[in-house]
């Protein structure tokens, strides 16, 4: 059993449950991430959700699928071209449908395997239970995104912490993928649930450690947000070094938002 596929299903929801009160023209709105619109993040959203399914229940399927997304990313496509390119023919509005309907039936596939079952991604193999984590994470980096553009205050739950256990555990990535030297040793990192909980990571150190709301931390590892703008409390050179270019998910290197670029509208 993968009890973490609960928490992905309750990600997901959530955004179900935000976009539910809009008409289809909502899927039009642009949003502060690289300009994508709303539409842009639920296709690839579920594309990518189609993969995770496909490399759990049909391995030749997902080689199928990468085959086709790395052709046309590779030929220098951008994911929304790639996306209009998979679902041609569909909108977004179906596409949002289609996401709605998939998403609780791919949450019981993973919720009763075996969670140190080993699958396939684009990049290492990796766990049943890190794939379905990392689901997660990718959904809720992106609603970011789409609360800050429709105004509203997002709350979050406790199962933010497998988020914020993704953004630790990549503190070394997080160095090499721009061809640096991770520096020892890691930060202490001490962080408020959205329950009010202390979670904590790595050996207690007064002058190198990351302090504040688990949800800042959040922000800033899936580059939602830049450190200066969060409350988040950094102390040595090298937890500062390492908010400031923080990358928990795979891909090459990317650069964090500038500060004053990502942030929930007020009107």
């Amino acid at each position: 059993m993968t009890p973490e596929a609960k928490d992905f299903r309750e990600e997901c929801e959530q955004i179900h449950a935000l976009l539910s009160d809009y008409g289809p023209e909502v899927f039009d709105r642009v949003t502060l991430f690289k300009n994508w619109t709303i539409g842009d993040i639920i296709d690839h959203l579920h594309a990518w959700n189609i993969a995770a399914d496909l490399t759990l229940t049909e391995p030749n399927g997902f080689a199928e699928f990468v085959g086709i997304a790395m052709g046309s990313l590779g030929q220098g496509k951008s994911h929304p071209e790639f996306q209009k390119i998979y679902f041609a023919g569909q909108s977004d509005a179906d596409i949002f449908a289609d996401w709605a309907n998939y998403f609780p039936a791919m949450c019981e596939r993973f919720q009763v395997a075996a969670p140190d079952t080993r699958v396939k991604w684009v990049g290492p193999d990796m766990s049943v239970r890190s794939c379905i984590i990392a689901r997660q994470m990718e959904h809720w980096a992106h609603a970011q995104a789409i609360f800050d553009v429709l105004g509203v205050e997002r709350k979050n739950a406790d199962r933010l912490k497998n988020v914020a256990h993704i953004g630790v555990t990549t503190y070394s990535w997080s160095f090499k993928v721009r061809g640096e030297t991770p520096p020892t040793p890691k930060p202490f990192v001490k962080l408020t649930a959205p329950s009010g909980k202390i979670w904590t990571w790595n050996e207690p150190q007064d002058d190198n450690r990351v302090e504040g709301s688990a949800e800042n931390f959040c922000q800033i590892v899936t580059q939602c947000r830049n450190v200066a703008d969060t409350d988040l409390n950094c102390i040595g050179e090298t937890a500062k070094s390492w908010m400031a270019n923080a990358q928990c998910f795979a891909g090459g290197a990317e650069t964090p938002p500038a500060p004053g670029t990502r942030y929930k509208a007020t009107s």
